[in-house]
């Protein structure tokens, strides 16, 4: 007994969800039509049927939540004239990592005149978890975008806490291949003891970023602040013959950011309004 190898009776290697997802749209006899769509592992795209109006693409991830070593691309190509909303069937969670770390990777891309809505529903990160998550966004001359990515520390409604874990979100806007808006967002190991701090979040655990590209956006300055109220802040800047509006909101759940979020995105996509399933 004491030649047996150990090693025959080590765990096989945990399975991770693999996924890209790509579609693409034009516009056509004055509507925007479906031109390619390709799904792989868990990535999913379901198109629900719209009377009018942008088209409208729902994002599914089929393997329910990401952890550690999940890979999962988006790649969203809007044509020229054209106009879609983007969003998810679900919050997509983060779970604790073993391990590595799960990626997400979006890129989108709009042509002459196109306009693209990113609005997925919130991202909730689950303690010890470890996530990296990146947008690169290239608008052509004439081409509008509004793009939101909420996240929620812990839900605090079922008594979870993210006290450690790892979370990156970086963005990249590019208008005819200049560079008109990046950030990066980091955090962690110690998540909770920093969004404790009062010039952090002050113990806020719920907060989004919303980025609108178009003309409209210092028109739309002041009714933007109304909506956020103390609960985050909004700028305007003009940049690439367009405007550049820029709001962050921060509130102590989901629940809570969510009723500043739903007004906010009604008002700055336009006609467009909510994504149908953000009523269900």
């Amino acid at each position: 007994m004491d030649t047996i190898e150990h090693t025959r009776f080590s765990a096989p290697p945990a399975q991770r969800a693999a996924g890209l997802a790509q579609l693409a749209c034009a516009s056509q006899d004055g509507r925007t039509r479906l031109r390619r769509l390709y799904q792989d592992g868990s990535a999913k795209i379901r198109m629900p049927a719209v009377s009018g109006g942008p088209l409208e693409a729902v994002l599914i991830n089929t393997a329910g939540g990401l952890t550690g070593g999940d890979r999962l691309g988006w790649e969203i190509e809007v044509g020229a004239h054209a106009s879609a909303t983007i969003t998810t069937q679900a919050c997509e969670k983060i779970y604790r990592a073993a391990s590595d770390r799960a990626e997400v990777s979006v890129r989108l891309t709009v042509g002459e005149n196109g306009r693209v809505a990113w609005l997925p529903q919130e991202t909730i990160v689950f303690d010890r978890s470890a996530f990296a998550r990146t947008l690169d966004l290239d608008l052509a001359a004439g081409a509008e975008a509004l793009v939101l990515e909420a996240t929620v520390f812990g839900r605090t409604a079922m008594g979870e806490r993210a006290v450690q874990g790892g979370f990156h979100d970086r963005w990249r806007v590019r208008r005819g291949g200049a560079l008109i808006h990046a950030e990066d967002f980091r955090i962690g190991p110690d998540i909770a003891a920093t969004l404790a701090r009062p010039p952090i979040a002050g113990g806020a655990v719920a907060m989004a970023t919303v980025l609108l590209i178009s003309p409209r956006a210092e028109a739309l300055l002041d009714p933007v602040r109304e909506i956020i109220g103390g609960q985050g802040g909004a700028s305007t800047w003009s940049v690439q013959e367009s405007g550049k509006l820029l709001a962050r909101l921060y509130a102590g759940d989901g629940y809570r950011l969510r009723q500043h979020l739903v007004p906010l995105v009604g008002l700055l996509n336009g006609k467009a309004g909510l994504p149908k399933i953000w009523s269900l």
